[in-house]
């Protein structure tokens, strides 16, 4: 097994200077893109994702091993070209982790943690789910399939979150013509953290934002459309539980509270959020488009 180090601990310093100069910044501008008690519970709810890792990442290795040990096709070496390879398989393994994460209430019920800030500074990026660790691996149990090695799984998946951390910020407006039409960037993941309708569910790239372009899920930033950050229904608390867990709560209440049949109970866990099986919701797609019709 070899060993490959945990940048993402080793991070921690830059991220925490990052946050203070970041700070700095926006009061010298004066851009309000922070506030206190919102800042300190994505703080909380980062700190919380890297010691639930810790148990999580010990599952993630061991299914990662178990198909790469039982089942891979070829062994792929560890070598400068197979990084490369992994680069791109790991960036689209998150692109569709990313994208039915918002399609699939299951791992919506963990994901909305991220988009539960309305505020947008690069303390938003650690604020990192809970649970989604335990189970939205299985995005990636095709690449030890393929025969790569798990310890480098994990490492390209880590170098992805780091590079995610500096895009969340509003003090970087637009960058150079070409490096925002290859790479996510703070305006393309700007968007992604929109509520207003015709932002809702674009942009899921991780590194590259050529998937969104490739799949039909690209919305560029708009300066007639500013962006409103936040959920379409924000939950409105500081409380890193219920933060944590609320959506799981409204979930599972509405697959067994209400009165449908055992099908339709199903669906609540595999549809979109704003789902209902009495026709009564509205999911990202129709809020949309009733925005659409009205321009």
């Amino acid at each position: 097994m070899p060993e490959f180090p945990n940048i993402i601990h080793f991070a921690i310093p830059f991220f925490v200077f990052s946050i203070i100069f970041e700070l700095y910044i926006t009061k010298r501008r004066q851009i309000k893109s922070y506030e206190t008690k919102d800042a300190l519970t994505s703080i909380f709810m980062g700190i919380g994702n890297v010691v639930l890792g810790f148990l999580s990442k010990a599952l993630v290795l061991l299914a990662l091993l178990y198909v790469y040990n039982n089942f891979r096709i070829v062994t792929i070496p560890i070598v400068w070209w197979s990084f490369v390879l992994l680069f791109f398989a790991d960036d689209l393994s998150y692109y569709w982790f990313h994208r039915i994460s918002h399609s699939c209430r299951l791992f919506w019920a963990s994901h909305v943690v991220h988009h539960s800030s309305q505020h947008y500074n690069l303390s938003t990026a650690l604020r990192q789910t809970w649970s989604g660790g335990f189970y939205s691996f299985v995005f990636w149990l095709w690449l030890p399939l393929l025969g790569f090695h798990p310890g480098m799984i994990l490492l390209q998946m880590s170098i992805s979150l780091l590079y995610q951390f500096w895009i969340h910020t509003e003090t970087i407006h637009k960058l150079p013509k070409w490096f925002e039409y290859v790479m996510n960037t703070p305006s393309h993941h700007r968007v992604h953290h929109g509520s207003n309708p015709i932002y809702l569910d674009r942009n899921h790239a991780g590194i590259l934002i050529i998937w969104d372009k490739l799949f039909g899920s690209f919305q560029p930033e708009l300066k007639e459309e500013k962006v409103i950050y936040g959920l379409v229904k924000n939950i409105h608390t500081y409380n890193p539980l219920k933060v944590a867990f609320i959506e799981w709560f409204y979930m599972i209440k509405d697959a067994f509270l209400n009165k449908t049949t055992i099908y339709n109970r199903f669906k609540y866990f595999l549809k979109p959020p704003g789902w209902r099986h009495d026709g009564t919701g509205k999911i990202s797609e129709d809020l949309r488009n009733d925005w659409l019709d009205n321009q």
